[in-house]
């Protein structure tokens, strides 16, 4: 099987699963968190719809400069907006993934700042580290948020508390 097919299959699935999550979010609530240290919501929601674009740029680009910029991720007015750029994002990664094969998935990639290297990974770990379980990750503490805020939380891979069907 060619790597693109699993990361195709599972892109798709935890997409699916991060806009179960996003689609709760409170817009009255938006700049609430849990601890000073944290994120608020808008930001850590706005992060997750974001995160599809990483696999874009580990396959279209050779590496991320952020001293050259980084384009800020845009704000969203509502539920909408924001699941329209999860799907925007998550589509475009998905064209990322249908046009290479293997070979360019096994190539490095790079994270920088200027001069200093943050990181240097294949492009698959990148997608997979950086990209989707990076998405995971942040989809976790977005559902410890919901719980905070007694929002239900819904069932990913099965049912939530919320959802014992």
């Amino acid at each position: 099987m060619a790597l693109n097919t699993g990361l195709l299959a599972e892109l798709k699935q935890e997409t699916e699963n991060s806009r179960k999550m996003l689609e709760r979010i409170p817009m009255d609530k938006l700049s609430w968190k849990p601890h000073e240290k944290s994120m608020t919501i808008e930001q850590l929601s706005k992060h997750i719809a974001n995160l599809p674009t990483w696999i874009s740029m580990a396959l279209l680009k050779n590496e991320l400069d952020f001293a050259k910029g980084y384009t800020p991720v845009p704000d969203f007015k509502s539920t909408e907006e924001l699941i329209s750029q999860l799907n925007k994002n998550t589509e475009e990664a998905l064209k990322a993934l249908e046009q290479f094969d293997d070979a360019h998935f096994l190539e490095n990639w790079t994270l920088r700042n200027g001069d200093h290297i943050i990181l240097t990974m294949k492009r698959i770990a990148i997608i997979r580290g950086l990209a989707m379980n990076h998405m995971i990750h942040h989809r976790g503490q977005l559902s410890v948020y919901l719980r905070m805020l007694d929002i239900p939380v819904p069932g990913i891979y099965g049912p939530s508390a919320d959802e014992k069907n």
